[in-house]
């Protein structure tokens, strides 16, 4: 992982650079995997975490109060204006995170952490028909288990679970060895959707 990390520049890896940035394609979305430093990570995260929990808070705090004042009762019972504030406050905080927060910079990590999650449970969820297909040597399924491996290890290191990246070396090394004898690149940082689609159409 990159040791020179600094958050404007995971935010212009993000959008900006050639060398990081997802490969552009007009006929499908790819994901592609980004050098982060997994402690910056963490800080940027943990700094739109608060941001997020600071703006639900005012606003379920703004709501509640503002339907007691119209609608509640002077020393009455005002519990159920109360949670009607918080769940106000609930859904006009998610309509902010994804209109208007998550285009922001210091969420530019969420959205990357949230996005590598998303592509990697992609995979999880026709991981037999993967492995089939590695099986057989198919060289759509051999990609996208080592992008997987990749992305594993990445996510993993990006939490802090370094025990879960000990636990997969044995797995991913062999995968790797694999695609080397059948000569196969192994640098496979894009997930292509066109290979989820041909390990199915294999099965």
């Amino acid at each position: 992982m990159m040791s020179t990390y600094q958050p404007l520049s995971f935010v212009d890896s993000m959008h900006n650079s050639p060398a990081d940035a997802p490969t552009p394609n007009t006929t499908a979305d790819l994901f592609k995997l980004v050098k982060i430093n997994p402690e910056d990570y963490r800080q940027q995260t943990r700094k739109a975490t608060w941001i997020i929990i600071v703006t639900f808070v005012a606003l379920a705090m703004l709501c509640s109060s503002l339907l007691v004042m119209f609608f509640g009762e002077p020393g009455g019972d005002n519990l159920r204006l109360n949670i009607a504030g918080v769940a106000t406050g609930v859904f006009s905080t998610a309509a902010l995170v994804r209109q208007i927060f998550s285009k922001q910079p210091w969420m530019a990590a969420n959205m990357y952490g949230w996005k590598l999650k998303r592509n990697l449970m992609s995979v999880t969820n026709i991981m037999h028909l993967v492995k089939n297909g590695v099986a057989e040597h198919n060289p759509a399924a051999l990609k996208l288990l080592r992008f997987y491996h990749l992305g594993l290890i990445q996510m993993h290191q990006l939490d802090g679970n370094t025990g879960e990246i000990s636990q997969m070396v044995h797995e991913v090394d062999a995968h790797k060895q694999h695609m080397q004898d059948l000569g196969i690149d192994c640098d496979q940082d894009t997930l292509d959707p066109a290979w989820i689609q041909a390990v199915k159409t294999q099965s």
